[in-house]
């Protein structure tokens, strides 16, 4: 018997081959999605942001300071108290017993404690306060994160954009050496200017090995801060976040932001108003907290007597008090110190990173205005000028690492600029 396929069911190997190829579609995908990943610092933020384990854990440490806020301002669970009363039944025919329907008597008390009015409310006041502190440390820790994950791409930038600088520089000073030997073979040169220029490709190669370990540094770095393998593969970085205009570095409006939005100082905030509560809830102690009850009482099968109970606890030990009082209030007077001391050092340290972030444009525009250009002019007459024997090689040479010192200092200011950038918003609490 010859079985034949049809179209209602394909042939197995069919089948396989088409999953083979959806396979390898999917990690043809998952690659190319990878290798774009670093192209921008966006991306790796939105990375961190999910799978950082020290974010997770602060997001559950303030998930469960949030848990803790319904059972602190809750009433606690009520008592139930059992007396069994002539248990060996002395006066009675029966003997020994521990059953309540079969002794003398048997006493139930119901209690519930009731604290003084007022203390309900600071507890849960307290806690409410600890968890604004724990959620606000989790925007502190992401904050740092992301000035750290922005610090390492510009980093990064600055590695790879000056290894394209060097091999943009090896090229040119291939095409001066070949200069430099037709200009031998014609006599017109003496052969030192072909191995300088050689030499300085030598030099050149070196240090391209340099910026490729600190780029496979920086990679490296950048994949921790992402919670990823060392060698997880990230694509070249292309573009800079653009920086905000000179208006919007303006230092005392930076300033007032900050102390609206730096999660450090909400968390100080937060910290002082669980300290002031708990000062509170310590001089509410001097009152008295209460317990009601409620007291049926059996004999045999039958409850023949009902009671009432009122308790209270007697505040005597005034010394204790006073001290933990004297306490409550010192821990108010160093979460005040302690807001006001964060928010100098924030506020200085905001003043002299924006002073060094303007510092670090106008150093950039200077170079790509100026120093840049007049480098470039330098170099085309210095090689027009080599080729026509006006000028030596020495000076050619002075030409070439005059243009590559521009353009590395214009990467090094753009760089520098990011990491400025990066640390004024970790301060202020918010992009700007």
């Amino acid at each position: 018997m010859i079985f034949r396929p049809t179209l209602d069911h394909p042939p197995r190997q069919s089948h396989v081959l088409r999953t083979a190829a959806l396979a390898a579609a999917l990690l043809v995908s998952a690659s190319l999605q990878a290798a774009e990943l670093g192209e921008d610092v966006q991306g790796l933020l939105d990375i961190a942001r999910t799978q950082n384990p020290e974010l997770a854990l602060m997001r559950a440490e303030a998930e469960a300071a949030g848990q803790r806020v319904q059972p602190a301002g809750a009433l606690p669970d009520p008592l139930l108290r059992v007396e069994l009363m002539n248990v060996n039944n002395y006066g009675n025919d029966a003997g020994f017993n521990l059953l309540p329907n079969k002794v003398g008597e048997t006493r139930y008390t119901l209690m519930q404690m009731l604290p003084w009015p007022g203390k309900l409310e600071l507890r849960r006041g307290v806690a409410q306060a600890d968890a604004r502190q724990a959620q606000a440390r989790t925007e502190a820790a992401w904050n740092e994160l992301a000035m750290r994950i922005k610090t390492a791409y510009a980093r990064y930038y600055l590695a790879a954009g000056n290894e394209r600088l060097v091999l943009e520089i090896l090229d040119l000073m291939k095409r001066i050496e070949q200069i430099a030997q037709v200009r031998y073979a014609g006599g017109l040169v003496v052969q030192q200017d072909a191995i300088r220029a050689q030499l300085e490709q030598t030099t050149m190669r070196a240090e391209l090995i340099m910026l490729e370990s600190e780029k496979r540094q920086q990679r490296a770095r950048l994949n921790a801060l992402l919670s990823r393998e060392p060698g997880a593969p990230l694509g070249e970085p292309r573009a800079l976040r653009p920086l905000p205009p000179p208006a919007a570095l303006d230092v005392p409006d930076l300033a007032q932001r900050a102390r609206a939005s730096n999660p450090q100082l909400v968390a100080e905030e937060a910290r002082l108003a669980s300290a002031e509560k708990s000062r509170e809830l310590t001089l509410r102690n001097r009152y008295p907290d209460f317990s009601v009850g409620l007291q049926p009482t059996q004999m045999g099968s039958r409850i023949t007597s009902w009671g009432v109970m009122f308790e209270m606890n007697i505040p005597l030990q005034q010394t204790t008090r006073r001290s933990q009082e004297a306490e409550a209030q010192a821990m108010v007077t160093a979460a005040r110190a302690r807001w006001q001391n964060v928010a100098n050092q924030l506020v200085g340290e905001l003043g002299e990173t924006v002073a060094m972030l303007q510092a670090a444009r106008q150093t950039e525009a200077l170079v790509s205005n100026q120093t840049l250009a007049q480098s470039e002019l330098s170099l085309r007459s210095a090689i027009a000028a080599y080729e026509n024997g006006r000028l030596d090689f020495t000076a050619l040479l002075e030409a070439q690492r005059e243009i590559r010192k521009a353009r590395q200092e214009q990467l090094k200011a753009q760089a520098e600029a990011q990491v400025r950038l990066a640390e004024i918003e970790r301060i202020v609490g918010e992009a700007l």
